[in-house]
């Protein structure tokens, strides 16, 4: 017989010494075919609960689908049909809810993403941990993993995208690495829905943004002034080597040659060794630069044998101070454009792209074609002077007057 509301309310426990008592529906979709192991359970107490009776890899299994009274029968008939396909896909369900309900939380989760999958597939897992550590374990850390929910993740990208608008979409990124690797592992159901998407993130656009000749003055008196002895080498050597921010704040005395005037880098981002030649002014800073006992990092920390760490603070200072903080994202000079800068002025120089690559340590030249523009600049100023080479040669036969002192000027 198929289930109706009335035969629901009217059912009473009747088994004897509290045996089990369900009353199965006999079609439950009301048509077609039934909707087989769907019932309702009596207990001794008068308390009633909608079950569904199921198979998965040949182990029978009673799963409680909702409680009578908060549940009506058709609510019931729905959620047991969607874990009647559960099944069909050889998922146990009653094991999806337990693990929903007995979940790993996100703190517990985040090292086993590190050691099972960041450090196997990604060089800069570094970069991953750096994440977890400074925005995700003090919001997410507490929750269990199948809990996290979109609105969390929401909050978490606002609440950082207005400072840091491109390490906020690094950051969401990562976590929608996270919660599909999650559920590969099996510590959530992979008819999980990913928090992550739908998130309304950030719309980059190529940074084309360095310090100009005009600025750099402002900025260097800038960096001169500020307070932080280590803080002040550390963004000369910014400009002055190209290095990444984790590159040159992990650069040990034992790196640096001054005879050979040579800084040796193991941990790079494309894994390889980095020899990078130093100019001058950059031996002459590190001669500079005072050694503090017992630390073998060139720029270090507040704490004992650790490098320094929170260098954007004290960027931000100087930015704040040179007049390079601008509303508009896009103009604002960030950390990592002190970097760009090195690669803008030796483009704008004319050395190849091949040389900028080489000395920013790129592993692909699609990662320095962004300063070929700034290398059409000196192709320009050449075919100038070719140019009017030409109109003075062809005297008064050139098709166009040459302008008179230009090629002088050039040469």
């Amino acid at each position: 017989m198929r289930l109706t509301k009335r035969d629901v309310e009217k059912l009473v426990y009747s088994a004897e010494n509290g045996k089990q008592q369900i009353l199965w529906d006999k079609d439950g979709t009301g048509a077609g075919a039934p909707l087989s192991g769907f019932g309702i359970r009596v207990y001794p107490s008068g308390k009633k609960s909608y079950v569904l009776f199921y198979r998965v890899t040949g182990r029978q299994h009673i799963k409680v689908v909702g409680q009578h009274g908060p549940l009506t029968l058709e609510q019931a008939r729905e959620r047991a049909k969607i874990d009647v396909v559960t099944t069909m896909d050889n998922k146990d369900p009653l094991a999806e809810k337990r693990l929903a309900k007995q979940g790993i939380t996100f703190k517990d989760f985040c090292p086993v993403y590190i050691e099972r999958h960041a450090k196997k597939k990604k060089r800069t897992w570094q970069a991953d941990q750096r994440r977890i550590d400074k925005y995700l374990l003090t919001t997410l850390g507490p929750l269990l993993l199948a809990s996290i929910a979109k609105r969390d993740i929401t909050r978490l990208y606002e609440s950082l995208v207005c400072d840091y608008p491109y390490e906020a979409n690094r950051m969401i990124q990562q976590l929608s690495k996270m919660f599909e690797f999650a559920k590969e592992q099996g510590f959530i159901s992979d008819q999980t829905f990913n928090v992550t998407r739908g998130v309304k993130t950030f719309k980059e656009v190529k940074r084309d943004r360095w310090v100009t000749p005009e600025e750099l003055p402002l900025l260097a008196k800038a960096i001169n002034e500020e307070v932080n002895i280590y803080g002040r080498f550390g963004l000369w050597l910014y400009l002055l080597t190209g290095l990444r921010r984790g590159e040159l704040l992990k650069i040990r005395w034992d790196d640096v040659d001054l005879q050979r005037k040579i800084l040796t880098l193991v941990e790079t981002k494309n894994g390889k060794t980095h020899y990078l030649p130093l100019s001058g002014p950059a031996i002459n800073l590190f001669n500079e630069i005072p050694r503090l006992d017992g630390n073998p990092y060139v720029l270090p920390g507040k704490f004992e044998g650790q490098h320094l760490v929170n260098i954007e603070k004290i960027w931000f200072r100087v930015r704040e101070k040179a007049g390079l903080y601008s509303e508009d994202k896009n103009k604002v000079v960030r950390l990592h454009d002190l970097r760009r800068t090195l690669g803008s002025w030796l483009a704008q120089s004319g050395n190849s792209l091949h040389l900028i690559g080489r000395v920013l340590n790129h592993s692909s030249q699609s990662t320095t074609a962004i300063y070929a523009r700034f290398a059409q600049d000196h192709v320009r100023d050449a075919l100038d002077k070719h140019a009017e080479s030409l109109m003075v040669a062809a005297g008064d036969q050139a098709p166009v007057k040459s302008v008179p002192g230009k090629v002088n000027e050039a040469d």
